[in-house]
């Protein structure tokens, strides 16, 4: 039996306190298991990403998955979405995401003693988790980026985004609805994901948000690289997706070459478009995760003498 559970912290920020929602999840304790993180993207809260249930389909909750397999599951609502405070003024871009991700881990470690974390992050959430990994490479043990964009060179979905940029700099926050979730599904590959799940994920989105901030959406459309290959010196996986539309397989590969850890590897997944988790062949994303992470430590590194 998996036990979900609820936390709340506080981020210090120079304009007052923000309260961040944090959801666990665990097999009879806790404590002793390798933690991951799960870092959400722009346009969802973490539990419709990382806890879904879809009736008929097993293990719609990846939080689940990895508990049932000996791990202790972490995410956080970033500042703007979900539970998480709304209060400020602000675009709520990535690096604010690095800052709430900081937060987070502060209060998983005061609480929990966990000290280091397996991350996965999404999309957005991916740039976040890889800025978070460049400022506090001592927190992540292992690095999972997915549906991750570097520099954006040759993206058909930010070429269509950066049309919208006036729109996203005139608001601090877009609407979004039904037939928003609908368009994550049908840009690239609408035969990716089955309706029950779209909708599912789609019903959990909006029972929390009807809309979302605009900050990551400008980062990604005007303000790409947000982070530096040559400075996250964790072990690290991407995966991209065969029809994920969010980044060129090239802008990719060159952000790959240029990560100085030996400890990396580069995944293309089979018919999987963005939204790896709501996918038909989610199974196969959670298995590529899981061996990453438990990937034995090396007998022999070229660091050794």
């Amino acid at each position: 039996m998996v036990t979900g559970q609820e936390h709340w912290t506080i981020k210090r920020t120079a304009d007052g306190d923000v309260k961040l929602f944090l959801w666990e999840k665990f097999v009879g304790s806790p404590d002793g298991k390798p933690a991951v993180l799960f870092v959400h993207g722009s346009s969802m809260a973490s539990q419709p990403t990382f806890d879904l249930t879809v009736p008929g389909r097993p293990d719609s909750s990846v939080m689940d998955w990895f508990a049932e397999r000996g791990f202790v599951c972490w995410c956080v609502d970033m500042e703007g979405y979900g539970r998480s405070a709304k209060h400020r003024d602000i675009y709520c871009d990535i690096a604010n995401g690095a800052d709430d991700l900081k937060a987070a881990t502060d209060y998983i470690a005061a609480t929990r003693g966990i000290q280091s974390f397996l991350a996965y992050g999404i999309s957005s959430g991916a740039l976040r988790a890889a800025l978070f990994a460049q400022r506090h490479p001592d927190r992540i043990a292992r690095l999972a980026l997915d549906a991750f964009v570097w520099t954006g060179a040759g993206a058909p979905t930010l070429e269509q985004r950066r049309k919208k940029l006036p729109e996203f700099l005139a608001a601090r926050r877009r609407p979004i609805d039904r037939a928003f979730v609908h368009s994550i599904f049908n840009r690239d590959h609408p035969d990716c994901a089955d309706k029950a799940t779209v909708e599912a994920f789609a019903d959990a989105i909006l029972a929390l948000d009807d809309s979302m901030p605009n900050g990551t959406y400008i980062d990604m459309c005007s303000k790409l690289p947000v982070v530096d290959p040559e400075k996250i010196t964790v072990p690290t996986l991407v995966l991209r997706g065969q029809f994920d539309g969010i980044a060129s397989m090239q802008d990719l590969i060159d952000f790959f070459v240029k990560l100085p850890s030996a400890d990396k590897q580069f995944t293309v997944m089979n018919g999987i478009s963005h939204a790896s988790f709501q996918q038909k062949n989610y199974k196969m994303v959670y298995q590529i995760l899981h061996a990453y992470f438990t990937q034995p430590a090396p007998a022999y590194t070229s660091d050794a003498h």
